[in-house]
C-alpha cells in the first residue's frame, strides 16, 4: 500500500466494513527518512488505528451531557445557555494554541497531552457548579487542540487514499461516543438519586481510555524534514492573506453555526409546533444519530476527488432541505426533517478536515487552514443559539430564525466555492 507523501512511515489498507491502518514506528521513521521504508508490524496497525477510535469517540463526550441532563439535575435556563456557549466559544479563542502545541511536541505528543488536559477538565466538572463551568472551558481546551491537529495526524499517518475513511471514522465516533454518554447520564443521575455529579463524571472513561489508546503513538519518532529550498525564495503568504483560508472559514464557520443553533433549539421548535416533549427528544436523538452518519460519509465520498464543489453544494443543500422542513411543516415528519438535517450537519463537521489535508501543500500549510477556520468558524458559531433565541423573541415564531439559517447556508456555499478544488 502506498504510503502518505508527508508520512515517516508505511501504513496498511483499510477496507470498507474494517478499517486498518499503520503505525510508523522509530525504525519505519528512520528507515523512510533514509528512503528505505521498513514494513510497520501488523500489531503497530493495530495499535494506531485503536488509539485513534479510542481518542475520536472521546472528543464530544462532555458537550452532550447538559442537555439531557438538566431536566434531572434541575439546572436553570442561565445555566444551561452558559455551558451551551462556553465551548465553541473556547475552541475558537483556544485554537491558535495547537500550533504551538505542535511545534513543540509534535502531533502525537500534542494528542497525547490534550488527552491528559481532557481527563483532568473531565473530572473537575463533578465538582459543584463552579467545577462544572471550569472544568467545561478546561475540556474546550484540549478539544480545541484535538480538532487542529487531527487533520494533520491523519494526512500524516495515513495513506493519501485513506484520508477520507479515517476523518470519517473521527466523525462517526465523535457522534456514537457523544450519543451513548448522552444516553446514559440521566438514567445513572436518576439511579444515584439525582447526584448530577456521578452522572457527569461518566465522561471520565471515555477520557482515559482516548489517553491510554494515543499514549504508544507518543513513542513514534519522525524526524522533521527540512523544507524545499524553493521555500526559502518564494515564502508562502500569511494564511490569513489567502481566499482558500476565508472559504474555508466561511464554510467551516457557517455550518458549525447551524449545527450548534440545531442541537439547541430542535426540541423547542418542534414541541412549539404541537410536538409532544416524548417524541422532540426522540427526534433530538435522531438529529444526533443522523450527523454521526453524515459525519462517515461526506469524508469517504469526498476525499478521493479531486473537486469537493459537489459535496460542498450537496451538504449546504441537505442542512437547507432540513431546516426548511422545520420551518414549513415542522408537526408533519418532524423524525424525517430530524434525520436529514443530522446527515447534513454531520457531513458539514466532518467535510472541513477532508478540505483542510487536500488543499493544505504541506503539514504546516494543513494545521494554519485548520487553526483559523476553526478560531474564526467557533466564535461565529458561539453566536447562532443566541440569535436564533433573539429573533424567536422578537417575532414570537421560528419562521424567521429558520429561514435565517437558511439564507446563510446558501449564503455560505457561494463563499465555499474555493475551498472545495485547486485552481488549474
Amino acid at each position: 500500500m502506498p504510503v502518505s507523501s508527508s508520512a515517516a512511515g508505511a501504513t496498511t489498507g483499510a477496507t470498507a466494513g474494517t478499517t486498518t491502518g499503520a503505525a510508523t514506528t522509530g525504525t519505519a521513521a528512520a528507515g523512510a527518512t533514509a528512503g528505505t521504508a521498513a514494513p510497520p508490524t501488523p500489531a503497530a496497525g493495530v495499535l494506531l488505528v485503536v488509539g485513534f477510535v479510542l481518542l475520536s469517540l472521546n472528543t464530544r463526550v462532555a458537550f452532550g451531557q447538559i442537555g439531557p441532563l438538566a431536566p434531572v439535575a434541575h439546572f436553570g435556563s442561565a445555566a444551561v445557555t452558559v455551558l451551551g456557549l462556553l465551548p465553541p466559544l473556547c475552541m475558537g479563542l483556544f485554537a491558535p494554541l495547537a500550533p504551538l502545541v505542535r511545534r513543540r511536541l509534535g502531533e502525537e505528543r500534542g494528542l497525547l497531552w490534550a488527552s491528559v488536559v481532557l481527563v483532568v477538565g473531565a473530572a473537575l466538572r463533578m465538582f459543584g457548579m463552579p467545577g462544572l463551568y471550569a472544568g467545561t472551558v478546561v475540556v474546550s481546551l484540549a478539544t480545541a487542540v484535538v480538532n487542529v491537529l487531527v487533520p494533520v495526524f491523519v494526512r500524516t499517518r495515513f495513506s493519501h487514499r485513506h484520508v477520507g475513511t479515517m476523518m470519517g471514522v473521527y466523525a462517526l465516533s465523535m457522534g456514537v461516543g457523544s450519543a451513548i454518554v448522552a444516553a446514559l447520564v440521566a438514567p445513572v443521575a436518576q439511579a444515584s438519586g439525582g447526584s448530577w455529579q456521578l452522572a457527569v463524571g461518566i465522561a471520565v472513561v471515555p477520557a482515559v481510555l482516548a489517553a491510554a489508546g494515543i499514549a504508544p503513538q507518543a513513542r513514534v519518532h519522525r524526524p522533521r524534514t527540512a523544507p524545499p529550498a524553493a521555500a526559502a525564495t518564494a515564502p508562502r503568504p500569511h494564511v490569513a492573506r489567502t481566499g482558500l483560508a476565508w472559504s474555508l472559514t466561511a464554510f467551516f464557520g457557517i455550518q458549525t453555526l447551524a449545527f450548534y443553533t440545531a442541537l439547541a433549539w430542535l426540541p423547542s421548535v418542534l414541541i412549539a409546533s404541537g410536538t409532544g416533549r416524548t417524541a422532540a427528544g426522540t427526534c433530538q436523538a435522531v438529529l444526533i444519530l443522523g450527523v454521526a452518519a453524515g459525519g462517515f460519509l461526506a469524508p469517504v465520498l469526498a476525499a478521493p476527488r479531486d473537486d469537493q464543489r459537489p459535496h460542498i453544494l450537496g451538504t449546504v443543500l441537505i442542512c437547507a432541505a432540513g431546516f426548511t422542513g422545520l420551518m414549513l411543516a415542522p408537526s408533519g415528519l418532524p423524525a424525517l426533517w430530524a434525520a436529514v438535517l443530522g446527515v447534513g450537519l454531520g457531513a458539514g463537521q466532518a467535510l472541513p478536515g477532508v478540505l483542510y489535508a487536500r488543499r493544505g501543500t504541506d503539514h504546516d500549510h494543513v494545521a494554519a487552514l485548520s487553526t483559523m477556520a476553526q478560531t474564526c468558524g467557533y466564535l461565529l458559531a458561539a453566536t447562532g443559539p443566541a440569535l436564533a433565541a433573539g429573533l424567536h423573541a422578537a417575532t414570537g415564531s421560528w419562521t424567521v430564525p429558520l429561514g435565517a439559517v437558511i439564507a446563510a447556508l446558501l449564503l455560505g456555499a457561494a463563499l465555499s466555492a474555493r475551498a472545495g478544488h485547486d485552481p488549474r
